[in-house]
């Protein structure tokens, strides 16, 4: 909500009603709760296209990964550990790094609380 920051007007003292310091009368025209209104609209505008968006790029993730999924169910075991090797002989200290991490993770993952 839009408030007057004027010293001595607007909600800085006199409880938001809108009233002067010199007489106390009322200078508010009841605008500042249909402000309010307007702009938690607008708000509910901004989440609700964030929620599209978020939906859109979701949907679009998905897709892909049902994709990458047929793809895989199409690909030979065989074929794919041999692309395994291949990348490992070509790329031999990335090879070491990733199955230091994978051993990591699963050592992590199988290992439980000890206490």
């Amino acid at each position: 909500m839009s408030e007057n920051r004027t010293p001595g007007y607007g909600s800085t003292g006199d409880g938001g009603q809108g009233l002067t310091p010199s007489t106390g009368q009322n200078t508010s025209s009841g605008t500042g709760a249909a402000t309010g209104l307007a702009e938690d609209k607008g708000y509910g505008a901004k989440i609700a296209e964030a929620a599209s968006t978020a939906k859109d790029y979701v949907t679009d993730k998905v897709s892909v990964l049902g994709d990458k999924l047929t793809d895989l169910k199409n690909t030979d075991i065989k074929e794919v550990a041999n692309q395994a090797k291949d990348y490992a002989r070509q790329n031999p200290g990335q090879a070491i790094l990733i199955s230091a991490a994978a051993g990591l993770v699963l050592g992590l993952l199988i290992r439980g609380t000890r206490r």
